[in-house]
């Protein structure tokens, strides 16, 4: 059930697509800041991601790879990918849209970290992700979900 994911341009019209996110959608995961941020600054590598159902944006994320040397999850260390604000439209939701859009981001076959959100735990698990060992110093209060391709495991606390 694999849905197109396609990045989306750094431009207006994805500004313009977005605003259904903010009418629809949760306040903290609005992108529309972080869209504008990026088209000044006229970045062609666009970290945003979305599914289109007919000509309208359902579902998108952010995926920002992080570079080796600041990981502080993985073991051994490298290279990995933060996933942001996973969204789908209500209206949308539970016909696998973000299982898509999770799915993409493991295709990169890369480490990912994301920030469960109140009530996604359920969500998250059944993505194949787990919860860190909780860090105060590394975590800050946030409840971090990571997924371990083959060969990658949690990173020891002493580090």
């Amino acid at each position: 059930m694999g849905h197109e994911v396609k990045r989306l341009l750094i431009n207006y019209k994805t500004i313009e697509e977005f605003k259904n996110f903010r009418e629809y959608g949760a306040a903290e995961l609005y992108m529309k800041e972080d869209l504008e941020e990026n088209l000044i600054e006229n970045d062609s590598e666009s970290p945003f991601y979305g599914i289109y159902f007919g000509k309208k944006l359902v579902a998108r994320m952010s995926l920002y790879r992080i570079n080796q040397k600041y990981d502080r999850y993985f073991e051994p260390s490298q290279d990995y990918l933060e996933l942001w604000k996973l969204e789908v439209l209500e209206a949308y939701r539970g016909k696998g849209y973000g299982q898509s859009l999770v799915n993409f981001a493991k295709s990169f076959k890369l480490p990912i970290k994301t920030n469960g959100r109140v009530n996604s735990n359920d969500f998250w698990h059944k993505m194949g992700f787990t919860e860190v060992t909780y860090q105060p110093d590394r975590d800050r209060g946030e409840n971090p979900f990571v997924w371990y391709p083959d060969g990658v495991q949690e990173q020891p606390a002493d580090q």
